[in-house]
């Protein structure tokens, strides 16, 4: 995309050029349309619960740690199917009995969340506080009808790095942050779900259809993961220190009194689920302008309100060492005081690829590598480590942008002897129709969406790679939010679980391949150029240029190409 939308895009992305541009453009309004966030805002510290061990979900690890006779003290599921990562934030949800905490790039205000929001304002109501800390780009228009879930008792939503300006139109809180584009760039992207402090989620998913089948147009092929135990204490003392942060405003400091009366009054959505209907005045979250359901509400979100949580007493579980990779909140802040640029999330990624002896294994959906993370790539295929990177084709990029500068680094990586494969944009041979939905199981169904969160199929939506994953020498995986991008590296924060596990290794690893096997081409550079090799059997073809994508696509791209500088893509 050429600027930040409110689209289903998971990442702001716009080209510098097009920032300068539209400055000088609009340099006349700028003094006039310029707002400012509120000062002296009143932000009452909190923090997660310090017992969990005293919560059904705590006592459930214990138990289950004990059954497993485990060393380690934390546990992790591979969620690697809508259904599972679905089913898997109902059963924590479901499950809580003092907190809920949310940290999210995105919440869409559509049928999926409805569900999810839905059933966390019931937990609110038997007694479960409920904090959200969400990242203010996404939260305008019919998203940011999720707001009007800080207004239920227990329930405390806080939006990080707000951009100031009316809710109503994403191109007017622009207009009034030219003066701090930089500020603007820089966007919360952690994505953390948490219960009682006991159980968690972390992964590449936001909360949305897209995210969980469901969506007629688009649909994103994610990987998350499960995490118990000890070190769900590290994701929740990470969630606290953005939570407590003096980036994160809280809702009400944030919504004008005409605003806040127009949230209120807006008529309610038809429920997903008539058996949830919400008691008294209270309205649901998800809800179009007009009052009427969205128009991606399908039967999908109705079969999906109706589906049990998982079964955590009988979830797989691989019980292991592992660590939080985690960026400070002061990499998004407005200075770099706080911030060592060598000593960030990414960074740490990095540091542990180094290491490897055999092979690192990439999934990235934006992999725009710059000139650190090409030295690094050579470094490693100098000393003989395989290096094989699935990332997205043109056609099923959401970012023509990302592509556009992915596509600078195709040459020099094939040269040096890495193996890049970029996915398919067709949703069968993403996995969209028929996958697994293995809910955590080590099968060669490749990272499948698997049916949408309901059991129903979307086969006309188009299949974008959203997981990100690295996998090295076949005994430690990474699983988290970041891209090895510039963006992820010196602009967004992000966090990432890093597990030390044979087994669960080698099942991210299987789920790798199978997408290698099934649903990606493999590029090759010949004399007469760049080739895409379709896999043997495969029912699509071979391609000399980038293949599925529309020349308008292709027109764009390079268009973009020569004006967009890395670390903004």
């Amino acid at each position: 995309m050429l600027a930040p939308s409110p689209s289903r895009s998971d990442r702001p992305r716009a080209p510098g050029w097009f920032w300068r541009v539209l400055a000088l453009l609009l340099l006349s309004a700028w003094g006039s349309a310029c707002s400012s966030l509120p000062a002296n805002v009143e932000r009452t510290p909190s923090r997660a619960f310090d017992a969990p061990d005293q919560t059904n979900l705590g006592r459930l690890v214990q138990s289950r740690r004990a059954q497993a006779r485990a060393r380690s003290e934390s546990g992790f599921t591979l969620l690697d199917s809508v259904d599972a990562a679905f089913t898997s934030r109902l059963a924590l949800i479901e499950g809580a009995q003092r907190s809920l905490d949310l940290q999210y790039y995105a919440i869409h205000a559509d049928a999926s969340t409805e569900v999810l929001l839905d059933r966390m304002r019931t937990a609110a109501r038997r007694g479960v506080r409920v904090r959200i800390l969400l990242d203010d780009f996404n939260t305008v228009g019919e998203d940011a009808q999720v707001l009007r879930l800080a207004f239920e008792p227990n329930v405390e939503i806080r939006l990080f790095n707000p951009l100031p300006g009316p809710r109503g139109s994403l191109f007017g809180r622009i207009l009034g942050s030219l003066h701090d584009v930089e500020s603007m760039q820089k966007r919360m992207h952690n994505k953390l779900f948490i219960a009682d402090n006991a159980w968690g989620i972390t992964g590449g998913r936001n909360l949305g259809d897209e995210y969980f089948g469901g969506d007629q147009k688009s649909n994103f092929v994610d990987l998350d993961v499960l995490a118990a135990g000890a070190i769900v204490r590290q994701m929740s003392a990470s969630f606290d220190r953005y939570w407590n942060d003096e980036l994160a405003y809280p809702v009400q400091a944030l919504l004008k009194p005409p605003d806040l009366e127009r949230l209120q009054k807006e008529p309610a959505a038809k429920s997903s689920d008539p058996a949830r209907e919400p008691a008294g005045n209270v309205q649901p979250v998800s809800m179009s302008p007009s009052g009427t359901v969205l128009p991606n509400v399908t039967a999908t979100a109705v079969v999906s309100a109706r589906r049990p949580p998982m079964d955590l007493q009988r979830a797989p579980i691989t019980w292991a060492p592992a660590v939080l990779l985690v960026d400070k909140p002061g990499k998004v802040g407005p200075g770099d005081d706080e911030v060592d640029r060598r000593d960030t999330a990414v960074d740490g990624l990095l540091h542990l690829i180094q290491q490897a002896q055999r092979e690192v294994l990439i999934i990235s959906p934006y992999f725009v590598p710059g000139a650190d993370m090409m030295k690094l790539m050579a470094e490693l295929r100098r000393r003989g480590v395989a290096v094989r990177v699935l990332t997205n084709s043109l056609a099923s990029n959401d970012a023509p942008a990302a592509h556009a500068g992915y596509r600078r680094y195709r040459p020099d990586l094939l040269a040096m002897g890495v193996e890049l494969y970029e996915m398919r944009a067709d949703p069968a041979s993403a996995g969209l129709e028929g996958g697994s939905g293995s809910s955590g199981s080590s099968s060669n169904a490749g990272i499948s969406l698997g049916s949408a969160a309901g059991g129903s199929k979307s086969g006309r939506s188009r299949a974008s790679l959203h997981s990100k994953a690295v996998i090295i020498d076949r005994h430690l995986a990474v699983i988290g939010s970041m891209n090895l991008d510039l963006r992820s590296q010196l602009k967004n924060s992000e966090v990432g679980l890093v597990i030390r596990s044979q087994s669960l290794a080698q099942a991210c690893a299987s789920l790798i391949e199978s997408s290698f096997a099934r649903g990606a081409y493999r590029l090759e550079q010949g004399p007469e150029g760049l080739r895409w090799r379709a896999p043997p059997g495969a029912p699509f073809q071979d391609a000399t240029s980038e293949p599925e994508a529309p020349l308008k696509l292709r027109l764009l791209v390079n268009l973009l190409a020569p004006f967009a500088p890395d670390e903004m893509l």
